[in-house]
């Protein structure tokens, strides 16, 4: 399944939503104004909070949070050792580690579990400006949860790359 996620929205107090390949509105991003973080929100359609992404305040290294119910889901963080600058480490509370690598200030990277893709992040067949594909390839994966890594590691790049 494919979801359409537009580039400049993710600013705070930015409300947008991001729809499925059939142009069904999927997930509703709310940037949360007012807060000392920065923070958003994935919501269902209903309303309903299904990720909230933080970024973490007094951290070594830029890092950024994923929680679920209020409780931490995972954390991203760029590679340590990487030769390739554009690779990041999602680690989930239970220990798991996905991998996330490619060009990320362009919209060309993939999201891997011990080698298999996971997702493909992509505007290579979009013609809508500003605008990317996360195509989760796998069924039984979480498309809240990839579109939330997918989001975090772009802003990361792009806070580097203004640094």
């Amino acid at each position: 399944m494919k979801y359409l996620v537009r580039d400049k929205i993710f600013a705070i107090g930015d409300d947008y939503w991001i729809e499925d390949e059939h142009g069904r509105r999927a997930f509703l991003v709310d940037g949360k104004a007012l807060r000392l973080r920065d923070t958003l929100e994935l919501k269902a359609p209903d309303g309903r909070v299904l990720i909230t992404l933080r970024q973490k305040m007094f951290s070594l290294r830029d890092t950024m949070t994923i929680e679920r119910d209020e409780q931490p889901l995972a954390t991203v963080r760029r590679k340590r050792l990487s030769l390739l600058r554009n690779h990041f480490r999602v680690t989930l509370v239970e220990g798991t580690e996905l991998d996330v690598s490619g060009r990320i200030l362009d919209r060309e990277f993939a999201v891997e579990y011990e080698g298999e893709l996971l997702a493909h992040i992509s505007r290579r067949w979009l013609h809508v400006r500003d605008t990317y594909a996360v195509d989760v390839v796998r069924d039984d994966t979480d498309p809240a949860l990839l579109i939330a890594v997918a989001v975090c590691v772009i802003r990361m790049a792009e806070r580097e790359r203004e640094d």
